[in-house]
């Protein structure tokens, strides 16, 4: 979760001291938002926290998918389902 107080620096500083800035990032998995003429202009973060980000992002849209899908009624009771997967793949029991 950000922290307002912590995570919101000006872009010159981050240029200065962009180790410093890696280092917080890693540590607290928090993005630091880099500010222009006082507006706030960039988001960094750490790569780990983007991919948790992305990872968050494709639950949510197989989810909405799924929801949809069901909405349509192309859905079938999942006794089914997993009894053609069985047969498809040949596995028995």
């Amino acid at each position: 979760m950000l922290n307002l107080t912590q995570d919101i620096h000006p872009l010159t500083d981050f240029k200065r001291n962009t180790t410093d800035f890696m280092s917080q990032m890693k540590r607290t998995h928090r993005p630091v938002i880099l500010t222009v003429n006082g507006k706030a202009e960039l988001v960094v973060q750490d790569t780990k926290s983007y991919q948790q980000i992305l990872d968050r992002l494709e639950a949510v849209e197989a989810i909405r998918v799924g929801i949809a899908a069901a909405e349509q009624g192309k859905v079938k009771p999942a006794r089914k389902a997993l009894a053609e997967l069985k047969e498809k793949l040949g596995i028995s029991g």
